[in-house]
């Protein structure tokens, strides 16, 4: 069975909408700059990939993750031709990791007004497009592509013939510390599998998907959901399990009826960390066999970052627009492969035009939860 993507949005460092966001990454732009959002001489990092949307004095404001929200959703709303101002009976499906927690820092530390209503999306998408049947989800780096599990299982069952599904973060100031005190050096960028890579980075953004059980007569799709495969192995609070990744990985190829050989590119998780990106090469290494150096590969937060609850669905809007394209954009900074990703076909340097029909998804999350989708180009 599969899922038609008939609308799409995005939000990130590098670009506003879907057409800024995939032509940035296929020209290998970073977003990365010095941190804008809070005082950094606090911390010994500097950096972030943070959306340019503060008022000119650069004062950070609250609210932002939920402005991020509705933006992406306004804009697969649109693309999917459905009325943005009557959203009512669409469920909405939101996976983040840590919601308004930057609201909720600026209004403690620094008297912010900052209502406790607005802590739920749902007032919001309310407000903005009459949605009266929002559900927010917090599975950390997965939230998005966990959210999108929960949509195909609702179209499955007939519970509705459409669904918005959507991620989103921002930088919090909690975040932000608690990462720091777990790697040894700042790092100044994020680079994925490299051996010279010093950690993790995090990133703002947003993205949206409308899918639909059938696309009505004469509606463009962008493409499919064929899978989405979701465990929680609860190897750790932070450490990632190998054996967990390979499972969620072999059940999505089930569900999506694949084997290794049929994937033309895998969109890894791919978080520069020193430990994660060791991890998730073991377990591909491990499902794809003697297929490993078949499907070429890219890491989209060597450009924008960790943007956690947001990554996972990102990711599903660039795979899309590659399959359609036949365009896949590079992975930045990464010079020289860790062992453990050698033979793997990591797209660098450049993009590059490839004929492709099926891509796979990863997202890993604190707890051992995993997440792993399969989408395909409509032809």
């Amino acid at each position: 069975m599969s899922w038609d993507v008939t609308g799409m949005g995005a939000v990130a460092s590098v670009g506003r909408d879907t057409d800024e966001l995939f032509a940035a990454l296929c020209a290998g732009r970073s977003g990365v700059n010095e941190l804008r959002g809070f005082d950094h001489s606090r911390y010994s990092a500097r950096h972030a990939y943070e959306v340019d949307d503060r008022p000119g004095t650069g004062t950070d404001v609250p609210r932002r993750a939920t402005a991020l929200l509705i933006d992406a959703i306004g804009q697969a709303a649109r693309d999917a031709g459905l009325d943005e101002k009557d959203l009512g009976g669409i469920p909405v499906l939101i996976g983040t990791g840590l919601r308004e927690l930057r609201s909720v820092e600026l209004w403690q530390r620094d008297g912010v007004a900052f209502g406790a209503g607005e802590l739920h999306f749902g007032t919001a998408l309310r407000a903005a497009f009459g949605a009266d049947d929002t559900h927010t989800f917090s599975n950390a780096c997965s939230a998005g592509l966990y959210a999108l599990a929960l949509g195909t299982d609702l179209l499955t069952r007939g519970a509705a013939d459409t669904v918005i599904v959507a991620g989103v973060d921002v930088l919090t100031e909690t975040m932000y510390g608690l990462l720091e005190r777990v790697q040894p050096v700042p790092p100044e960028r994020v680079r994925p599998f490299d051996r010279n890579r010093a950690g993790v980075l995090m990133g703002e953004g947003a993205a949206a998907v409308v899918l639909k059980r059938v696309a009505d007569a004469g509606t463009p799709v962008h493409g499919r959901v064929r899978s989405v495969a979701i465990n929680c192995d609860a190897f750790h609070v932070t450490a990632p399990d190998p054996v967990g990744i390979a499972t969620a990985i072999r059940e999505a190829h089930t569900r999506a009826g694949v084997k290794p050989k049929d994937i033309d590119l895998v969109m890894v998780h791919g978080t520069g960390t020193l430990l994660n990106d060791e991890t998730e090469a073991i377990a591909l290494a491990d499902v794809f066999g003697p297929d490993a150096d078949k499907p070429l590969m890219t890491a989209t937060k060597s450009m924008t970052g960790h943007t956690s609850g947001a990554s996972g669905l990102l990711n599903l809007v660039v795979a899309l627009r590659a399959l359609a394209e036949g365009r896949i954009p590079p992975t930045v900074g990464l010079d020289d492969p860790v062992d453990e990703a050698a033979g793997f076909r990591f797209v660098t340097g450049e993009a590059v035009h490839a004929s492709m029909t099926a891509a796979q998804l990863n997202a890993f999350g604190f707890g051992g939860v995993n997440a792993v989708a399969i989408v395909e180009a409509v032809r």
